[in-house]
C-alpha cells in the first residue's frame, strides 16, 4: 500500500503505527519463514547441528540485523530524506548534481531491487503455504505432492495481482493490525521455545559469530552468509517506504519489530537443538523449524497468520515496484507506461504493464523451481547489489551534507566491506537459481541504460533557436488573412528548459511546414526536479501577449497531468490581463474566457542520415522500438486525443552522410 504524503499517518500516531507495521515490514518481517530452514539444509541437515553452530547462526543473525538494519538503515540512512521522501531514487535526486557518473549506481540499485521484488511474492508465499504439508487433513484430502502447493500459491498470487487495478484502500486497513498479531505471534513462539534453553542468549556476543566462520561445524565456511543474510532482506523497504509512514513511526515500531524477529529465531534454534538427537525429526527430509516449534494446537493459526503476512509482504512490493517505476519513469530512466490511481489515497499508484509482467515472472518463478528452498537459492544476491549502490550513494550525500571526510570514508568502507560480503557469500547461489533474478536485474537496467543513454544522444545534438529571432513572424503570420486558422491556443511541447530558446524543429514546424497560425503560441516545457512533491510554474512572454514559455517544474512523485495544470495557468494569465480573452460565439460553456487548445508532439524517427556509431544506433532504434508498445504521450501528459495532433520528423544526428551531385553538362549517352 501506498500512501500520500501528505496524509497524516506519517504523523506518529497509533494510526501511523498500525499502518507501519502493514507497510513497512513485510518483507523483513517474513524472513522467519526461510532462513533457519536454509541454515539448517545448507549444513546437511539436523544430524549435522551442534550447539556452537546454533550459537554462531544466531549470532550472526543477531548482527546482521543491528548492523544492516538498524545502525546503517534506521541510524544512518533514513536520515538522508529528501523533503520526508526515501528510496534509491530519492537519495540519486539528493547528489546527482555532484557528479553525472552517479545515475550508474542508482540505475543498478533501481534494477536490482526491481528484480528482488519480483522473487519476493514467489518465496513468500511459497514458504507459508508448505506449511499446510504438516497438516494430516491436508495430506488426507489433497495428498503429499508438491504440485498441489504450487497450484495453490500461484491462485493466490493470481488473486493477489488482479484485485491491484481496484485499489488495497479497504484490505489496507487491515494490514497494521494483522502484522502487529504476526509479530505478536512470533515473539510469543519463540519465547515458548526458548525459556528451555535461556542460554542460547549467548549468541548476542560477536565472539561466537566470527567463530562459526572459521569453525568445523559449519560445512558452508563462509558462504553460510548467504543464508543469514535472508534474514535482512527487506532492510531496504525501511527507507523506501520513508515517505510513505514518516521516520517517527519506523524509529518506535523497529525496536518492536526487531525484538519479535530476533525471539522468534532464538526460539527456532532452542527447537533445533532440542530435536537433532530425535530419530523422529533427524529422518525428516523437509524440516522448517518455524512450523515445527509451533505447538501443535496452533499450528493451523500459525499456517493462517503466516500466509496472511506473505500476503501483505507481496503486496507492498507489489505496491513498491509501482513507485519505483514511476519515480524511474519521471527521471528519464524508464519508458512512459500508463499509470492509474485506483483509489482515494493519492499516492497510491498502479501501472497495468508492470503488474502484468510482475504477475508472470512470479508465476514462472514458482513453476520453475517448484519448492521455496529452490527459490531461496535465487534470493539475496540481487538485493546485496543494491545495499552496496544505496551505500555509494550515501557516502556521496554524507560529502554534499559537508560530513568530515574521514568520518563519510569510515562509513563507506565499513558497510561497503560488510556488503560486500554477503554480495561474494551469494555468488555461489547464481548456479543453483541466482542466474534468475541476476538475468531479471540485467534485463532492467538495460532498458534504464537505454533510456538515460538515448537522452544524452540527444541531448548532445539538439538544435536550439532564440525565440526573439521569429516574435515578428508569428505576430505576421496570426494576423495573415490568406493563412486559415489552425488553432485559438496551440500548445507545443519542448523539452528545452532556457525560456529564452526553442527547439529548432518546432520553430521549423510552425512557420515553415505549412505555417500554422494560432490566436496564442504556447510553449511548455515539463521539468522534474529533485524536490518530490515541487508544483510551481515560470512564465516568460517575451513582452507580447500571443507567445507564452512556461516551465512547469514537477516533483519526481507528481502526476504529469498537464491538461489540469494549462488550464489552471491559462486561466490564472487571463484574469491577471496577461493575455486578451478570446471571443467564442459558440460556446455551452457560460462565459468562456479562453478557445480551443491543440497539442502538439514532435515525435522523432531516426534518420538513415544520421552518422551515429553502430553501438549509440542500435540503442536508439531500440528504445524507439519499445516505445510503440508504451502509453501515448497524449494519454501520459492526460490529453484529449481529439486535441493532439503528433508530427514525425527525422532526426539526423551526427554529421550527415548525405551524398552530393555535381553538375554535368552531358548526358551519359553523349559522352560516349
Amino acid at each position: 500500500m501506498v500512501l500520500s504524503k501528505k496524509s497524516s499517518i506519517t504523523k506518529f500516531t497509533l494510526g501511523g503505527i498500525l499502518v507501519t507495521l502493514g507497510v513497512v515490514y513485510g518483507d523483513i518481517g517474513t524472513s522467519p519463514l526461510y532462513v533457519m530452514k536454509s541454515v539448517l539444509q545448507g549444513n546437511g541437515g539436523l544430524e549435522n547441528i551442534s550447539e556452537n553452530f546454533i550459537l554462531g547462526t544466531l549470532s550472526l543473525v543477531f548482527w546482521t540485523l543491528t548492523i544492516l538494519t538498524t545502525i546503517k538503515y534506521v541510524f544512518i540512512t533514513l536520515k538522508a530524506d529528501n523533503k520526508g521522501e526515501g528510496g534509491i531514487f530519492s537519495l540519486f535526486t539528493l547528489v546527482r548534481n555532484r557528479s553525472k557518473w552517479l545515475v550508474i549506481p542508482a540505475m543498478i540499485g533501481g534494477s536490482a531491487l526491481l528484480a528482488d521484488g519480483m522473487l519476493t511474492p514467489a518465496v513468500t508465499v511459497t514458504s507459508a503455504v508448505e506449511g499446510l504439508k504438516l497438516l494430516p487433513v491436508f495430506e488426507d484430502f489433497f495428498g503429499g505432492s508438491q504440485r498441489n502447493i504450487v497450484i495453490l500459491v500461484i491462485i493466490i498470487i493470481c488473486i493477489l495481482f488482479f484485485i491491484q487495478h481496484s485499489g488495497t484502500e479497504f484490505i489496507g486497513k487491515l494490514f497494521g493490525p494483522i502484522m502487529f498479531l504476526w509479530f505478536s505471534s512470533l515473539a510469543v513462539f519463540g519465547i515458548i521455545n526458548l525459556a528451555g534453553n535461556l542460554s542460547l542468549l549467548r549468541a548476542l556476543s560477536p565472539y561466537y559469530a566470527i567463530a562459526i566462520l572459521f569453525s568445523n561445524d559449519n560445512k558452508l565456511g563462509f558462504f553460510i552468509l548467504g543464508s543469514i543474510f535472508l534474514c535482512s532482506t527487506g532492510a531496504e523497504a525501511l527507507y523506501s517506504d520513508l515517505g510513505h509512514v514518516g521516520r517517527k513511526n519506523i524509529y518506535f515500531t523497529w525496536p518492536f519489530v526487531k525484538l519479535s524477529l530476533l525471539l522468534n529465531y532464538f526460539g527456532q534454534g532452542a527447537w533445533i537443538l532440542s530435536k537433532k538427537n530425535t530419530p523422529s525429526h533427524t529422518v525428516l527430509e523437509d524440516i522448517n523449524p518455524f512450523y515445527q516449534m509451533i505447538p501443535s494446537g496452533f499450528l493451523i493459526y500459525g499456517i493462517i497468520i503466516s500466509t496472511l503476512a506473505a500476503i501483505i509482504a507481496s503486496q507492498a512490493l507489489i505496491s513498491g515496484s509501482f513507485t519505483l517505476v514511476s519515480e524511474a519513469i519521471k527521471l528519464n530512466l524508464f519508458p512512459r507506461l500508463h499509470t492509474l490511481y485506483p483509489s482515494a489515497l493519492k499516492g497510491q499508484l498502479y501501472i497495468p504493464a508492470v503488474n502484468r509482467i510482475l504477475c508472470f515472472v512470479c508465476i514462472g518463478i514458482v513453476l520453475y523451481f517448484q519448492s521455496s528452498d529452490k527459490m531461496e537459492a535465487a534470493y539475496g544476491l540481487a538485493i546485496t547489489v543494491t545495499m552496496l549502490m544505496t551505500t555509494i550513494l550515501l557516502f556521496n550525500y554524507m560529502r554534499k551534507k559537508k560530513t568530515p571526510f574521514a568520518l563519510a570514508v569510515i562509513m563507506l568502507v565499513f558497510f561497503m566491506t560488510f556488503e560486500a560480503s554477503f554480495f561474494l557469500a551469494n555468488i555461489i547461489k547464481f548456479f543453483h537459481g541466482g542466474f534468475v533474478a541476476v538475468i531479471i536485474a540485467i534485463s532492467i537496467l538495460f532498458i534504464m541504460y537505454i533510456w538515460d543513454r538515448s537522452h544524452i544522444i540527444k541531448m548532445r545534438f539538439r538544435e536550439v533557436v532564440p525565440i526573439e529571432n521569429y516574435i515578428k513572424q508569428l505576430n505576421q503570420l496570426r494576423h495573415d488573412p490568406d493563412v486559415p486558422k489552425y488553432a485559438s491556443n496551440l500548445v507545443c511541447l519542448t523539452n528545452c528548459p532556457n525560456t529564452k530558446e526553442i527547439e529548432r524543429k518546432i520553430m521549423y514546424f510552425l512557420l515553415d511546414k505549412r505555417p500554422k497560425k494560432a490566436d496564442v503560441y504556447w510553449f511548455v516545457n515539463v521539468y522534474v526536479t529533485d524536490e518530490p512533491y515541487q508544483a510551481d510554474y515560470v512564465v516568460e512572454k517575451y513582452n507580447t501577449s500571443f507567445i507564452v514559455n512556461i516551465q512547469i517544474n514537477l516533483g519526481f512523485r507528481i502526476e504529469q497531468n498537464l491538461n489540469v495544470f494549462l488550464r489552471q495557468i491559462s486561466t490564472e494569465l487571463v484574469n491577471n490581463k496577461e493575455i486578451e480573452n478570446q471571443s467564442n460565439t459558440y460556446s455551452i460553456i457560460p462565459n468562456r474566457k479562453l478557445g480551443d487548445f491543440r497539442f502538439v508532439f514532435i515525435e522523432e524517427v531516426l534518420s538513415n542520415q544520421s552518422s551515429l556509431s553502430g553501438w549509440d544506433s542500435f540503442l536508439l532504434r531500440t528504445k524507439f522500438f519499445i516505445q510503440k508498445f508504451t502509453v501515448s504521450p497524449s494519454n501520459w501528459f492526460g490529453l484529449d486525443t481529439s486535441d493532439v495532433y503528433i508530427e514525425k520528423v527525422p532526426m539526423i544526428l551526427g554529421h550527415s552522410n548525405r551524398t552530393v551531385l555535381k553538375r554535368s553538362s552531358k548526358s551519359p549517352s553523349e559522352k560516349h
